[in-house]
């Protein structure tokens, strides 16, 4: 088990590989991808109770990443854990590799297709209602984006969450409140998402979702009421990590110049030699 520094470390060192891979392949949701990556790195080295050599055990914890567009720093962090080579994320949206834009299950470690936005709640709630007709006591997590609540799918599968009392639910929100066409508010607004969730029947907690101490202390809670699916609402910024690039829209897809990367990997030295 990674201590808080350990997983401080390692936000770094996913960090580096995350934009070496969106500049060497030329495409990636850049800041969405920087702002999750805390979460994943979080879930997948301190909470979930899966592994390359449990990934077909019917006990293990399931992760569904419904912000699907984000698959580079889903690809990181399962390459780090051993799922496949590291070497392999070169072929990334390259023709014939299973390394695209989006998680599929043709890559090793992912549960489900996902990017058709709205979609993963469901997937997960149908995941966590099987657990629970079979009396397993696995766990199901997803990650959702903010921008993807509107559609209206999630209100259904979050309907449905809470009447067959999914508390092996954990539905993750990365609230950076930005999506491809600028501000969440803006464009159809979502606030205040914790009364929402809590009207919907699920028990709701807040957190840092950059601050890895506060996500596993959030994320060891659950399930956060007995009988209720757990919903984090953890706030993240945009393109975390690179100073220039939170909290601005346009890295929602954006490839770093080349003078843009040597920034990049100059700020993520003085990161890591802070935390070291």
């Amino acid at each position: 088990m990674l201590t808080d520094r350990d997983l401080r470390l390692k936000g770094v060192q996913y960090r580096k590989d995350l934009l070496r891979l969106i500049k060497a392949c030329g495409s990636g949701h850049t800041g969405g991808d920087l702002s999750c990556l805390d979460i994943v790195n979080v879930l997948y080295n301190r909470i979930m109770r899966v592994s390359p050599e449990t990934f077909n055990s019917p006990d293990r914890d399931y992760y569904i990443q419904s912000k699907g567009h984000c698959a580079e720093a889903l690809f990181v962090v399962l390459a780090d854990q051993g799922f496949f080579p590291k070497k392999d994320l070169e072929t990334l949206n390259r023709y014939g590799s299973p390394y695209i834009g989006h998680p599929t299950r043709h890559v090793n470690g992912v549960e489900q297709n996902t990017g058709a936005l709205g979609h993963g709640l469901a997937v997960a709630a149908g995941i966590a209602l099987a657990g629970k007709i079979n009396r397993k006591d696995y766990r199901v997590f997803t990650l959702l984006g903010d921008g993807e609540l509107a559609e209206g799918s999630n209100w259904e599968a979050a309907m449905m969450a809470a009447h067959y009392r999914l508390d092996n639910l954990i539905a993750i929100v990365d609230r950076n409140g930005l999506q491809i066409t600028g501000s969440t508010e803006d464009v159809c607004q979502l606030s205040p998402l914790d009364d929402k969730f809590s009207a919907f029947g699920f028990a709701v907690q807040r957190c840092d979702g950059n601050d890895v101490a506060d996500l596993v202390r959030t994320l060891e809670a659950i399930p956060f009421r007995p009988g209720k699916p757990s919903l984090v609402l953890a706030k993240t910024r945009k393109g975390k990590g690179i100073s220039f690039m939170e909290n601005v829209a346009r890295w929602h897809h954006a490839v770093p110049s080349d003078d843009e990367f040597g920034r990049d990997m100059a700020e993520l030295e003085d990161a890591e030699a802070a935390i070291s």
